[in-house]
């Protein structure tokens, strides 16, 4: 009894000398940090009021004209154009619009279209040399026009900056023809020019560049149809007229600047929040 009780105080007291000692050598349990949350903010929404301003240079087509050449013998015969051609000029515009989304906008522009010069001929029949006797005459006027267009554009997508985008316009256009001279070989003859409000369409296509945070600059190309009116008055000395256009279609290569007064897709995004990370006790 004495010696077991003996090896059990023996047994004890290694326990208690190694049992530090074991543990001393143990490693002690590594305790990774978790890392942070990172909260994505949410995608930003464009959109709000801006205001634009345009300068184009363009090139119109004449897409002909009717005229009525009455006479004593009979009553009246129809004419046209033989040929017509429209120089260049240039024009100047300005807008408002609503960017919708990133995606979508609108807008309403006015754009004047510079005097552009015309000139065409006309075949017929003078008195010169003799009654009946056929002739050629040459015409020249102008014309300029005020076009006011409702537009809807699709911004396609923006890499780098640039932003491609198409669009269509809806609206009319108040054209003026300007004097019509009429020469051949029985003299000169002048017409007062017509002028009213057409129905007009357009289709652009286009880029937009970040300038800055708010402004754009607007580059692209637009195609309008401006319907065909009235282009100069009868004139008795020549007993022809009325003359109506068959209409005037505008090819534009235009260039301009928007302000965005709301949230613009050039303003960078904000940096994602990252909250600190919590302290890890360990015991």
């Amino acid at each position: 009894m004495f010696n077991t009780a003996r090896r059990a105080l023996f047994a004890a007291l290694f326990a208690g000398v190694a049992g530090p000692v074991f543990a001393a050598d143990m490693p002690e349990p590594v305790v990774e940090q978790a890392p942070p949350p990172v909260y994505e903010q949410p995608a930003p929404e464009y959109g709000g009021w801006y205001i634009r301003g345009d300068v184009d240079y363009h090139w119109s087509k004449f897409g002909g004209a009717d005229y009525t050449t009455y006479n004593a013998g009979s009553p009246q015969f129809p004419g046209s154009f033989d040929t017509g051609s429209l120089k260049s000029a240039f024009s100047a515009g300005a807008g408002v619009g609503y960017q919708i989304n990133q995606h979508f906008r609108t807008d309403l522009t006015a754009d004047w279209l510079s005097s552009s010069s015309f000139q065409g001929s006309t075949s017929g029949f003078c008195n010169t040399p003799n009654p009946n006797t056929p002739c050629v005459s040459t015409d020249t006027s102008s014309y300029s026009a005020l076009l006011l267009l409702a537009n809807a554009y699709v911004d396609i997508g923006t890499w780098h900056g640039v932003t491609p985008y198409v669009g269509a316009g809806i609206g009319g256009a108040w054209v003026k023809w300007d004097t019509l001279h009429n020469s051949d070989a029985d003299g000169d003859f002048y017409h007062n020019g017509g002028k009213g409000w057409r129905f007009a369409y357009a289709l652009m296509a286009g880029a937009s560049y970040c300038l800055t945070d708010r402004v754009k600059l607007d580059v692209g190309y637009r195609y309008s149809h401006i319907n065909g009116g009235k282009m100069f008055d009868y004139a008795s000395d020549s007993n022809v007229g009325p003359g109506y256009d068959r209409g005037i279609s505008v090819n534009e290569v235009r260039g301009g600047l928007r302000y965005q007064f709301g949230k613009s897709d050039c303003a960078p995004p904000p940096e994602p929040y990252v909250p600190e990370p919590e302290p890890v006790y360990t015991k």
